[in-house]
C-alpha cells in the first residue's frame, strides 16, 4: 500500500496522523482556531465548514479558507462539510453539496475535501473528479451516530469508497458495548490486510470507542482525530496527550 502524500504528511506510512478540527462559526473564531492549532503540534487541520455560518455563501466561504490556509503554513488542510445526517450542523441539498466541495477544491486553499459516500455515486464521483483534477485528494467517509453495523457491512462500505476511486476511506461508528469495539478493530484489520490498496481512518466514537482513537498502528487506520479546545465528534482525545499515546504505541509496536 502506497502512502498518499499532502504536502510534507505521508498518510498510511508509520505513526497515525493527527488531525485537530475546526467547529467555528465566523471568521474570526475559524481562524482564532487555526492559529491555536498550529500550536499543539496538528498533522493535518480539518475545517468543519458546516459549523461555519456563511459557509452557503461560495465567496464568503472561499474568502475563510484563504484566511485559514495563510495561517496555517505547510499543515494540510481538509475541507469538511459534515451533512446532519451524519452527525453534522447542517443539512444541505444535493446539489449544494457538491458545488460547495467542487468550490473549495478549486480555490487552491484546501489539500483535501471529505465526501460522505451515501451522498449517491454521481455526487461522489462528480466531487472526486473535480478534486483530482485540481490536485486535491478525497476522504470518502461514512458516519453511523446510532450503532456498528456488523463486520462483512463495515468492509463493504470501505470497498464501495475506494471502488468510487477516493484516495482515503473513512468510517465512524457508535458502540453499545466492548463487543462493538471488538467489531470495529476486526474490521479495520481485514480491510487493511486482505482488501486496501490506499489509506484507511476508522473509528468507535464515545467513551467505548476511544481505545480505537489510540491503536490504529496496530490495526491498520492512518488517522486519528483529537482535539485543541471544542471537540466535534464524542470521544476524541485533546491532541497534546494523542500524540503521547501514539508515540508510545509506536515504539513498542
Amino acid at each position: 500500500m502506497d502512502p498518499v502524500i499532502v504536502r510534507n504528511i505521508k498518510i498510511g506510512e508509520g505513526i497515525p496522523k493527527i488531525c485537530v478540527p475546526i467547529v467555528g462559526k465566523t471568521q474570526g473564531e475559524i481562524i482564532e482556531a487555526g492559529e491555536n492549532i498550529c500550536a499543539v503540534g496538528a498533522d493535518i487541520v480539518e475545517w468543519r465548514a458546516d459549523w461555519y455560518e456563511d459557509v452557503f455563501d461560495l465567496d464568503k466561504a472561499e474568502e475563510t479558507a484563504k484566511e485559514l490556509r495563510a495561517v496555517l503554513g505547510g499543515l494540510p488542510l481538509l475541507f469538511t462539510f459534515r451533512t446532519s445526517k451524519e452527525g453534522g450542523e447542517k443539512a444541505v441539498e444535493t446539489a449544494v453539496y457538491v458545488e460547495l466541495n467542487q468550490r473549495m477544491a478549486e480555490s487552491g486553499y484546501v489539500d483535501m475535501v471529505d465526501v460522505e459516500v451515501f451522498t449517491g455515486d454521481d455526487a461522489v464521483r462528480a466531487v472526486i473528479e473535480t478534486a483530482h483534477s485540481c490536485g486535491v485528494k478525497t476522504v470518502a467517509s461514512n458516519h453511523d451516530f446510532h450503532k456498528t453495523p456488523a463486520k462483512e457491512e463495515i468492509v463493504s462500505r470501505l470497498c464501495r469508497m475506494q471502488k468510487l476511486g477516493a484516495d482515503i476511506l473513512k468510517i465512524a461508528v457508535m458502540p453499545r458495548d466492548k463487543k462493538d469495539l471488538l467489531t470495529l478493530l476486526a474490521a479495520t484489520e481485514e480491510m487493511y490486510s486482505e482488501h486496501a490498496d490506499r489509506p484507511i481512518i476508522t473509528m468507535s466514537m464515545g467513551g467505548t470507542g476511544v481505545t480505537s482513537r489510540l491503536c490504529g498502528e496496530v490495526f491498520g487506520s492512518a488517522v486519528t482525530f483529537g482535539c485543541a479546545g471544542k471537540a466535534s465528534a464524542p470521544g476524541q482525545v485533546e491532541a497534546r496527550e494523542l500524540r503521547r499515546v501514539l508515540e508510545m504505541l509506536h515504539g513498542i509496536v
